[in-house]
């Protein structure tokens, strides 16, 4: 009797991945997360056939749900108690996804990418003004900084992604021989530079682009201070981390803690409502990262921050 809601929950997920293009959906959702409308265009479906798809999905505990806005957003569970579930998912990992469903992909990422841009190009200089309706830098960047002083690997080269205005590019100045900051906007990044040129910092550099650009390098530091949330595919931050970071290496991520004041999107370009913790940890599980430390703290407007700390040991 004790064993039936286990055995329920067994078929359902079987049945559930006995499906071609459920499993389809699921590679999809193995790096990102969707909302119906785009799976349905991703997909070439219909938004009903989709929705039907996914509540499948939902019901087997192999997707979970997160409402950003007016919209409903997927994303993959991770089935840590089912093996067998677990070698089905790293089977289907391995797979590259079809040519029709990979072009849908990028296109939504595209569309993503520019949405973010055109906010940065738009509020680049009253940037600081809109973000203080969230958090004024001070609030977190002490916790940051000692955060990424328990690191104890190398500190030779480290990368600050989105940068904002450049704050917290001085202070990785002085515990870096080198640091690389990257961002998606030419205007912010201009904002970085213009900052900390009266410093005249010698061991720093400016990218535009993303840090997938940068895959080939081996770094001993990320660092991604209050940007998850601007970004069109946070996963993607910890899957090049995990290629990136050299034995003992570092990801720091402070960022919002899961909300639900949608005005943010409007007012700060925010993309996504905060983090859940165990939808960022398991993200880092899957690039090789596990947390060394976590801590946070509240803002004003009842936002709360979370400041954790990754590390890849090979």
């Amino acid at each position: 009797m004790n064993n039936e809601p286990n055995i329920l929950m067994l078929a359902k997920r079987y049945k559930a991945l006995g499906d071609e293009l459920r499993l389809r959906v699921l590679r999809a959702l193995r790096d990102d997360s969707f909302g119906v409308l785009e799976l349905s265009e991703i997909f070439s479906m219909r938004q009903s056939g989709m929705s039907h798809h996914l509540k499948t999905l939902a019901n087997a505990g192999l997707v979970t749900t997160r409402r950003e806005g007016t919209s409903v957003f997927y994303r993959r569970c991770v089935v840590a108690q089912d093996s067998v579930i677990q070698a089905i998912l790293q089977e289907l990992d391995v797979a590259p996804l079809d040519e029709e469903v990979a072009r849908g992909v990028e296109k939504i990422r595209a569309e993503r990418l520019q949405q973010a841009q055109a906010f940065f190009a738009k509020n680049a200089e009253r940037f600081e003004v809109q973000q203080e309706l969230i958090s004024d830098f001070e609030q977190y960047a002490d916790l940051a900084e000692s955060m990424l002083a328990l690191a104890t690997g190398q500190q030779k080269k480290v990368i600050e992604l989105g940068p904002g205005t450049g704050q917290f590019i001085a202070t990785l100045a002085q515990r870096y021989q080198h640091v690389c900051a990257v961002d998606i906007s030419e205007q912010m990044l201009a904002q970085a530079k213009k900052r900390n040129q009266a410093l005249a910092l010698k061991n720093v550099s400016y990218v535009h682009g993303e840090l997938g650009d940068l895959a080939d390098q081996t770094v001993d530091a990320i660092v991604a201070n209050m940007v998850l949330h601007h970004m069109p595919a946070p996963a993607d931050v910890f899957r090049h981390s995990g290629h990136m970071l050299s034995n003992g290496g570092v990801l720091l991520v402070t960022d919002l803690c899961e909300h639900d004041q949608a005005w943010a999107r409007e007012a700060c370009g925010d993309m996504w409502l905060g983090f859940d913790q165990q939808q960022l940890v398991d993200w880092a599980a899957q690039a090789g990262l596990a947390l060394h430390q976590s801590s946070f703290m509240a803002l004003r407007n009842g936002f709360q921050v979370q400041c954790l700390l990754f590390e890849k040991n090979v």
